[in-house]
């Protein structure tokens, strides 16, 4: 294993860790519901730096895509309390973002330098999404379909619960 691997290993992981602790500590439910989307980010990425990059994909497509949309849609909807604004506004968070933006950067940087010195890519022919994809649409499509609803049912549930009562 070459060193610039290990150290993204090393970075993603402590990354996730971070975000993690910084999700459980959050007193308000929607910026604990962001660094909850930042730990699931970390974890697609060490999911593709271990070879696993559909897993990778349907990491940040479901869980930090769909389910905490979702998740911060409801909370907002419920109006379950106000943002931490004093930890946006501190300087050390901001320099914190900063850098970590810049980290995670520059080792997009490398590695599309790397790919694109390398000779051709992996071959396409061992594809794993087409097992996947004909399982879900042929034998599961009951089961996929009745998911969409119960969640669809769960919303307009919120809806209705939020919704204040007026008095005639």
């Amino acid at each position: 294993m070459n060193a610039f691997f290990q150290f993204q290993f090393y970075f993603f992981s402590l990354y996730a860790i971070a975000s993690a602790l910084l999700f459980v500590t959050r007193r308000s439910p929607v910026p604990a519901a962001l660094w909850l989307v930042n730990t699931m980010f970390a974890l697609s990425g060490l999911y593709v730096m271990l070879d696993a990059p559909f897993v990778g994909v349907i990491q940040v497509l479901v869980y930090a895509g769909a389910i905490m949309v979702v998740f911060v849609f409801v909370v907002m909807l419920l109006n379950l309390g106000r943002a931490d604004t004093t930890d946006v506004r501190k300087i050390g968070a901001r320099t914190g973002a900063g850098l970590i933006g810049l980290a995670l950067l520059a080792n997009l940087l490398v590695v599309l330098r790397a790919r694109i010195r390398e000779v051709p890519l992996a071959d396409t022919g061992d594809n794993v999404v087409t097992p996947v994809a004909s399982a879900l649409f042929a034998d599961y499509l009951v089961a996929f379909e009745l998911t969409s609803i119960v969640l669809l049912v769960a919303i307009v549930g919120a809806v209705v619960l939020s919704k204040k009562r007026v008095r005639a």
